[in-house]
């Protein structure tokens, strides 16, 4: 339960109108949150937002029996580690003023409610398909809707040509479509098309019993499956009250920091790859497969499957296990720093990467990037700091920042990003706690919500959780990082030439499949 002086502080904290004021994990109920008309609602949206404030997210509520779905924003105030909750009353016209045109974080989520839900932004300036394509239209529908291509954006002039890429690529890779507008070499605009892995994983949650939720939340982006199990589970453990053992902390840490690492030292590796540095390429790759075999070791599973659930983890470290692992993080450290300082000492990997794919701190602030990507755009936010969880409330993982917004940039950040996160693996290793592994889960309450954010390697995770009136899951809605980034990746290649285009999203590395859902 919720002690009284948390909710006392929420009450306190919120202004007549304003947002209702949380903490990552903290439950709230539904009947705290006031329904705000479409105006005042997106003033305060807006005003939160260009107050330093961010969209974590912004969904559909459940709809009670015959009457329409109230609208969430969720807002994220990173600055004073809280988390902002605002509730609109959705006329019957299912319309409301467009948050977009004034907040441009807001476009994909505002085109997912008029996808999904045919809540209609009005005035949104680029309202067209997200994740639907025209096969997947209701059979009525689609004889109607296939006649219609696609609105792609154009450059018009002398000498633009169009060049299409995917959705179907070279190696195995997944399904996105780029349309680039170019003039000669030149990108002038890119424009990615989604949607080809979209499975319905919220809906697909919500159907499925307790205890194969969290195979789904595990696979909601196949490289993150610590990251979005954990965010699922402390959702769960949030609306029954569970308190998670200190040792069960630490150790879905070092599974999250492990994974982090195997990732950023595999990106590291493709970016090698795809400037024609092999040696890079090679030993980045072979280290990535280390720190998946440590994940192995403490999970069973090299992605880290089985190893989280609700009220703690399965498996623990013996002693011995420890030792071992600490021997095998320290080889794997010291070729890791061998490999790296040739990479990064190399000029001609230096030339290939700086000033590529430049994204400036003002369009990353804009856009809502989150994670690395805006990292390297100086963007100073990370939930292990900004909204701690976990064994993260007790340890600090210090943020790095690079300014230049490349794709030197964004590969200088997963380094020090992993060089961080071994020596919060050594640590935690070295001081684990005595081992409890779990405790059992309480029941959820009712016509509850709560929001669950973890920092995963590619950024921030958010996970929306909602109980009906029974206690059971009504509402889920799922943030992947690659949400908010997708668009930062387009405004990278303008002004580029079209052969940067692989590496730039390489540095990237988004999930399609978190994307789509």
């Amino acid at each position: 339960m919720v002690e009284a002086s948390e909710n006392q502080e929420r009450r306190e904290s919120q202004s007549p109108g304003g947002p209702l004021w949380s903490k990552n994990g903290i439950r709230l109920e539904l009947a705290e949150l006031p329904q705000l008309p479409p105006l005042p609602f997106r003033s305060v949206c807006c005003g939160v937002c260009s107050d330093g404030g961010r969209l974590l997210a912004l969904c559909a509520l459940p709809p009670r029996a015959g009457a329409l779905p109230d609208l969430l924003a969720v807002l994220g105030d990173d600055a004073r580690s809280r988390i902002g909750f605002v509730r609109m009353e959705l006329p019957k016209t299912r319309s409301y003023p467009a948050l977009t045109s004034d907040l441009p974080q807001a476009q994909a989520f505002e085109r997912e409610l008029f996808e999904e839900h045919a809540i209609h932004p009005q005035g949104h300036p680029w309202l067209k398909p997200l994740r639907q394509h025209a096969d997947l239209a209701p059979r009525g529908e689609r004889e109607e809707i296939a006649v219609r291509p696609h609105p792609f954006f154009r450059v018009e002039g002398s000498g633009i040509h169009e060049v299409a890429v995917g959705p179907v690529h070279a190696g195995i890779i997944e399904p996105g479509h780029f349309r680039f507008q170019c003039h000669g070499e030149i990108v002038r605009h890119l424009e990615i098309q989604l949607g080809y892995q979209h499975r319905g994983a919220e809906t697909l949650l919500l159907r499925s019993s307790p205890g194969r939720r969290l195979v789904v939340a595990e696979s909601i982006a196949g490289d993150t499956c610590v990251g979005h199990a954990l965010a699922y589970c402390k959702a769960i453990e949030a609306l029954g009250t569970t308190e998670v053992p200190l040792y069960a902390q630490a150790v879905r840490g070092i599974a999250l920091e492990l994974e982090r690492v195997a990732n950023h030292v595999g990106d590291l590796g493709a970016l090698c790859n795809d400037v024609g540095y092999l040696p890079g390429a090679s030993w980045f790759g072979r280290l990535r497969g280390e720190f998946l075999n440590l994940l192995m070791a403490l999970s069973g599973n090299r992605f880290g499957r089985s190893l989280v659930k609700p009220g703690g983890v399965r498996f623990g470290l013996r002693a011995e296990q420890r030792k071992d692992f600490l021997d095998r993080l320290a080889r794997a450290e010291r070729d890791l720093k061998d490999t790296a300082e040739l990479t990064f000492d190399t000029p001609t990997i230096c030339s290939r990467f700086e000033h590529t794919g430049v994204v400036a701190h003002e369009v990353a602030q804009t856009l809502g990037l989150v994670g690395p990507a805006a990292r390297a755009s100086a963007c100073d936010r990370d939930v292990r700091r900004d909204h701690p969880f976990g064994i993260y409330r007790f340890t600090h993982i210090p943020v790095a920042l690079v300014d230049s917004g490349d794709v030197m940039a964004r590969a200088l950040v997963r380094w020090l990003e992993t060089q961080r996160s071994i020596t919060f693996l050594r640590e935690q290793l070295t001081e684990l706690p005595e081992e409890v592994l779990s405790v059992d889960s309480a029941p959820l309450r009712p016509e509850c919500a709560v929001v669950s954010m973890v920092e995963g390697w590619r950024g921030e995770i958010v996970h929306v959780a909602i109980t009906g009136g029974d206690g059971e899951l009504a509402g889920y809605k799922i943030v992947d990082p690659s949400f908010h980034n997708w668009f930062g990746l387009a405004m990278a290649l303008r002004g580029n030439q079209i052969s940067d285009f692989p590496l730039c999203n390489k540095s990237f590395n988004l999930s399609y499949a978190g994307h789509d859902l």
